[in-house]
């Protein structure tokens, strides 16, 4: 299936599983809450929601495979073939909270290669898309990511550890070196609107030091077809699996990779 016909089929099904996540009854008390981990949660509108998702998707490719976050979490992560990479409620902990910070994200893969994908805001019902040599956008204006490479006027976004605290000490470095730089930091708690905001123009870079695939593969294609870059701690070009991520326009990428790198 072309990208963009593997687009189409990526935003319906982020607007049928938006159009749920609206309507249903936000779970307010944590005796509904599943704890995954320490301070991770999910519910039954998470797995209602990648049901909705997976319905599209498989509906409209039956050889196709589906890595969700809540129903196939563990599932090999193969390169051969179409796989959909689908996160149903990117921020659940601020759906639960009704913190107005959270998407639907879905990516289509071919081969290993990202070829769509769609980062939905569901409460602002904000579409960000695109499709691999075609561009991303957000509704109908094409977006870009930002000119400005003076990292004295960057607004730069990040995620910080919470459920292993283990490397807290070397984020907390981290993040003073990049304070010192910049003219703010910001962590709004969803990184596939966080990159989804770098392709943008929002924000100038970002940074976080462990996420996992449903979580960047939509956000990296958005970031890559807006003329950014994203990578690992390293500077290799992250694939489809769980790493590090440092993205930004090529300018304030090569400037944060160089100062979380401690140059």
């Amino acid at each position: 299936m072309p990208s963009l016909d593997l687009l189409r089929v990526a935003e319906r099904a982020a607007r049928i599983a938006a159009e749920y996540l609206r309507s249903v009854e936000r779970p307010a008390d944590p005796r509904r809450w599943t704890i995954k981990a320490s301070r991770d949660f999910a519910t039954d509108v998470d797995r209602t929601a990648e049901r909705l998702i997976a319905d599209v998707l498989l509906g409209a490719e039956p050889s196709s495979r589906m890595l969700g976050e809540e129903l196939t979490p563990d599932a090999a992560i193969e390169l051969g073939g179409l796989t959909w990479i689908v996160d149903p409620l990117d921020g659940t902990t601020n759906f639960l909270h009704d913190y107005p910070q959270y998407a639907v994200s879905i990516a289509a893969a071919a081969d290993g290669v990202l070829e769509a994908g769609v980062v939905l805001h569901v409460p602002a019902d904000a579409c960000f898309r695109a499709a691999r040599g075609a561009g991303a956008w957000l509704g109908e204006r094409r977006i870009r990511v930002s000119a400005i490479v003076d990292p004295a006027f960057a607004l730069i976004g990040t995620g910080f550890p919470f459920k292993d605290l283990a490397t807290l000490d070397e984020y907390q470095v981290q993040f003073a070196r990049v304070a010192a730089r910049t003219s703010g930091i910001r962590r709004a708690g969803s990184a596939a609107l966080d990159l989804a905001d770098v392709a943008a123009g929002r924000f100038e870079a970002f940074w976080e030091q462990r996420l996992a695939p449903w979580d960047i593969a939509a956000g990296t294609l958005l970031i890559r077809e807006a003329g950014g870059v994203v990578t690992d701690i390293e500077g290799r070009d992250v694939a489809i699996g769980h790493t590090a991520v440092i993205a930004g326009n090529p300018a304030m990428h090569a400037w944060l990779l160089d100062v979380l790198n401690g140059a």
